[in-house]
């Protein structure tokens, strides 16, 4: 979907396909049919935006395939789809029975990661609508934080370099710009914007940035509008913004509350746990972790775990949604978008407690277009105003 704000700006929004299961280009094409153009007709849309997650073995068939390329293209745009951004922060296998830390893997210091990346941004240069100039790619924040010796942060740094310089040529190529947002994680060697600022500073601004999570944001207790200008003052754009919400339990000792959280606590994926006693940020790398003692219950947790945008958990838990609608106050609500790309990326509903994950394809559909209903409501009571698929856009 398309919005202008008040300066002008085309916005776009769009789901993140993460949540769906494909390693090859025919299942991202069966996806779009059995997902993303029902999440279309159920919000009565002209146009939907989806955010590809194009795992390693997919962007290396299209990249030998030019003629893969315009036939994904021409499945978007019959089912009244479009992409403007990727998520290339999973490298594969995202959806195996234990994902863990293995999703950080390659990081910056293994070309592969490069490789990768800039495959992604070429694929995506070539499923651009003919009137979008722009295009942004999303990875992981250079690597889990551990090991991170000062010969792989220097590996890593030549890299970024290297990053900047072919998507500059990319851009000569194609005509087409294609950005890379690196994306703030709890645990990782960039989980915040104090830690962006320190180890992205000087980067290409015109090809590099940050892909803002609004998960990540709040489990990190961190406050939109400062954590805004520490990343304009060190020269670092939200290139990428992902709209999530983490869960809360606002007194983890509560018997009723550990109860709830221990329904979250799976085994695939990494549910990393915050407090902030007296404003200190303090955590471990996984809920069960914390439910073992592992964490002071003394003052709020808040958990990595991507909940719905428009529902709550059963009490006593409760979701940052407050904080999401405050961080797109500050990045939408003011004279100029600070932010062109928002992508919705609840990636957890098959690990939701069973009784509230969706159970079939209908249901899922039905949550991913409530999630982009709500959000889309929150983008109106910003001023932003929904474009047809045929105005012109900025």
């Amino acid at each position: 979907m398309r919005f202008q704000h008040a300066d002008g700006t085309t916005v776009h929004l769009a789901y993140c396909s993460n949540v769906h299961q494909a390693e090859d280009v025919d299942g991202v094409v069966a996806q779009l049919a059995a997902y993303a153009e029902p999440v279309r007709e159920s919000l009565d849309a002209g146009l939907l935006g989806i955010g590809l997650w194009l795992a390693r073995d997919v962007v290396t068939e299209l990249s030998a395939r030019p003629d893969a390329v315009r036939r994904l293209r021409t499945e978007l745009t019959a089912r009244g789809l479009e992409t403007v951004t990727l998520n290339a922060f999973p490298y594969g296998g995202f959806h195996r029975e234990v994902v863990k830390k293995d999703v950080y893997l390659p990081d910056w210091g293994d070309p592969a990661r490069l490789r990768y990346t800039v495959d992604c941004a070429r694929v995506l240069a070539g499923l651009l609508p003919d009137d979008i100039r722009r295009g942004s790619v999303s990875t992981l924040p250079l690597a889990w934080r551990t090991p991170w010796p000062a010969d792989r942060r220097d590996s890593a740094r030549r890299a970024l370099d290297q990053l900047a310089a072919e998507l500059a040529e990319l851009e000569r190529e194609s005509g087409r710009t294609i950005r890379v947002g690196f994306e703030p994680e709890p645990g990782c060697l960039v989980e915040n914007t104090v830690q962006a600022a320190r180890e992205l500073g000087g980067v290409d601004p015109e090809r590099l940035g940050i892909c803002l999570d609004t998960c990540h944001l709040a489990v990190q207790f961190e406050e939109p509008a400062a954590a805004l200008r520490r990343l304009a003052d060190a020269g670092l754009p939200v290139v990428k913004v992902q709209a999530s919400s983490a869960l809360q339990a606002d007194d983890p000792a509560d018997p009723g509350a550990r109860r709830a959280l221990a329904r979250f606590a799976e085994p695939c994926f990494l549910h990393q746990t915050r407090t902030a006693p007296g404003g200190a940020v303090t955590g471990v790398d996984d809920l069960p972790e914390a439910l073992a003692g592992g964490l002071d219950p003394g003052s709020p947790w808040r958990v990595h775990f991507h909940a719905p945008l428009h529902a709550q958990p059963e009490p006593p838990l409760r979701t940052t949604a407050p904080e999401l609608t405050a961080a797109l106050g500050e990045l939408l609500g003011g004279p100029q978008a600070l932010c062109d790309h928002i992508e919705v990326e609840t990636y957890t509903w098959s690990v939701l407690p069973e009784h509230l994950r969706p159970h079939d394809r209908e249901g899922l559909v039905a949550g991913l277009a409530a999630e982009l209903a709500w959000t889309r409501d929150r983008f109106e009571e910003l001023g932003l105003k929904p474009l047809t698929r045929t105005e012109p856009v900025s």
